[in-house]
């Protein structure tokens, strides 16, 4: 016997239009090829033909009709259950185009109510003052203040980001109690609020000192070239005293420190240290630009001379790491070296891992 498909089964019974006798291993397709391996169905199998409505290949398969006399009548069936399978897609065609207008409409009721939500929400007062409080801790750094101190952080913000310098008790606030969320962001608009008080000042009163203060600030901030330009802008007939001689090279040389001029630096300390001798701040100066110019015994001297004029080992240490930290690796082992061999004790910081991560 040639063999046959599961295909060619369903045309032999006339029933390849239904696609439960086209395809393996369904109920229908099973049912077919035991009548045609010459089986009986079980009770089972008949009563399903009866359900499915297959009036004429039930009577073939319980033998009441011949199979020359079954295709007859299944070719008389077969238009009939075409146009109810037609009808039936039909149904559930239009069934399917209902539940996806339905859907269709529900999701358009959903955005537009959330969408009113979103309006009605940021539209309400609260909500607004909420995000803009919210922007402005992120544009300064902070994502978070715990409640105590959130009223008083938020007015000081707020006056930042005005343009308004803080009151003395607001930055002794700050680099205490809130120490935490003073953070870079902050002290930058800190400084710079100040820097441009000072500059204002100068303008109207020539005074240097206040290109002094000015320029210190600006160097806080990050802008050493304008606080070289405030610098520039202080007129030669103004600088009458050693005192204001001195503050004005050692701020230039620090300028000139941040902008890597370190040669230029050094010769402006030293201005500074001869005009004001017993002055700490032209040491402190020399300290940190000999370390950064490699001559690590010198500027270790320097750094001990400015403590005997009065600067704090506490200062001293924090320029000390904060040097370490932006040199290069493979220089940090040669001051760790010297600043072990000066004092193990006081030093011993080097060894921290903090401070060979960057």
């Amino acid at each position: 016997m040639k063999y046959m498909t599961v295909g060619d089964i369903a045309r032999h019974y006339r029933v390849s239009d239904i696609p439960e006798a086209m395809t393996p291993f369904l109920r229908l397709s099973n049912i077919l090829d035991t009548m045609h391996n010459g089986r009986l169905l079980a009770a089972t199998s008949l009563e399903y033909l009866k359900e499915k409505n297959l009036k004429a290949l039930h009577q073939l398969a319980t033998g009441q009709i011949s199979y020359e006399a079954y295709l007859v009548v299944a070719d008389a069936e077969r238009p009939a259950r075409e146009k109810t399978a037609a009808l039936e897609r039909q149904a559930q065609e239009a069934a399917y185009r209902v539940r996806k207008a339905e859907q269709a409409a529900k999701n358009k009721r959903e955005r537009e109510a959330a969408e009113a939500a979103r309006v009605a929400r940021e539209s309400d007062p609260k909500y607004i003052a909420k995000m803009k409080s919210q922007a402005l801790r992120r544009k300064y750094g902070m994502d978070f203040v715990e409640q105590p101190l959130f009223a008083r952080m938020m007015d000081i913000l707020k006056r930042i980001d005005a343009g308004n310098r803080l009151a003395e008790d607001d930055f002794v606030w700050l680099t205490t109690v809130a120490r935490e969320y003073f953070s870079e962001e902050l002290q930058k608009a800190y400084h710079l609020r100040e820097a441009e008080f000072y500059a204002g000042e100068f303008r109207r009163t020539q005074d240097p000192w206040n290109a002094v203060n000015g320029s210190g600030h600006y160097r806080k901030c990050d802008q050493p070239k304008t606080a070289l330009e405030l610098l520039d802008s202080v007129p030669a007939n103004r600088l009458k005293d050693s005192k204001v001689k001195s503050a004005m090279c050692t701020t230039r040389g620090g300028v000139m420190r941040d902008m890597r001029r370190l040669d230029e630096a050094r010769q402006l300390g030293e201005q500074g240290h001869e005009f004001q001798p017993r002055n700490f701040r032209p040491c402190t100066l020399l300290g940190a630009v000999h370390i950064e110019l490699g001559n690590l015994g010198e500027g270790l001297d320097w750094y001990a001379k400015a403590e005997e004029r009065g600067a704090s080992e506490r200062s001293i240490d924090t320029e000390l790491r904060s040097i370490f930290q932006r040199t290069e690796k493979a220089k940090r082992e040669a001051i760790k070296a010297a600043l072990l061999a000066d004092d193990p004790t006081r030093y011993r910081w080097v060894n921290d891992k903090k401070y060979w991560s960057a």
